[in-house]
């Protein structure tokens, strides 16, 4: 039966990969990968990096697959569920014509397969459609990567944290810690001036940017980093943590 590796391979620096993700890496035959155009070229190169840097004997070969685009207008939700099937009747037709019957396939998923990323979903539709098992590798999420880089811990004493998107953020507001991802519209501004942020962006990757203060002195400036290198690159990947 074909099988499926969804490995975590940490938030940009290869020294974030487990040794459980390469033993999944050098036993792979197929590496799938979302081609999401010239401008964010850059993920797909690190996928390669990290294969060319872990796997001992290559023999494996790298599919890419054009990404699907996601609609930007409408209901969220509803534009969200119709780019999943669209990647997963992608997906499956690849699965089906690049692996053989007993091939080993592999999906290398930013970070950790568990937190704000969908091929788990994905590949769970995938599966009514075509026949294979799968096992996930856990990875260095962003989350680890921020606090260890500005050496804090994730939470306050004996207080819980929430891990929510921006989206949520502007609609509920900041109460206690809260880790925000998927932010393009910087709702850490819309947040009390002595609000405390962690902030940081290409975590683990030469490129990394991190900032830190209360959002009155520094959330302007972290915007206009943010649109800065945003613009410079093609794309970004950031994070923050918030305390109220």
């Amino acid at each position: 039966m074909r099988s499926i590796h969804v490995i975590g391979i940490g938030a940009g620096d290869p020294d974030y990969v487990t040794a459980q993700a390469i033993r999944a890496l050098n036993d792979t035959d197929v590496f799938f990968a979302m081609d999401k155009g010239e401008a964010k070229s850059d993920l797909v190169a690190l996928r390669r990096e990290i294969c060319e840097r872990f796997i001992t004997e290559p023999r494996y070969r790298f599919v890419e697959l054009p990404d699907p685009k996601r609609a930007a207008e409408g209901d969220y939700a509803q534009a969200v569920a119709e780019w999943h099937s669209a990647r997963a009747q992608l997906w499956a037709q690849a699965i089906e014509s690049e692996l053989g019957p007993d091939g080993v396939g592999a999906f290398l998923a930013w970070g950790d397969p568990s937190l704000y990323d969908s091929t788990l979903r994905i590949l769970d539709e995938v599966s009514r459609h075509v026949e294979f098992e799968y096992d996930v590798i856990p990875g260095i999420t962003a989350v680890q990567a921020l606090t260890a880089r500005h050496r804090i811990p994730l939470n306050d004493v004996g207080e819980p944290v929430l891990i929510t998107t921006g989206r949520q953020l502007r609609s509920t507001g900041l109460t206690g810690s809260a880790v925000v991802m998927l932010d393009g519209d910087c709702s850490f501004l819309s947040c009390p001036p002595q609000s405390r942020i962690w902030w940081g962006a290409y975590l683990g990757t030469p490129d990394e940017l991190l900032m830190s203060g209360t959002v009155g002195d520094c959330g302007e400036r972290i915007a206009a980093l943010r649109t800065e290198a945003r613009a410079r690159h093609g794309w970004i990947m950031d994070i923050y943590l918030l305390r109220a």
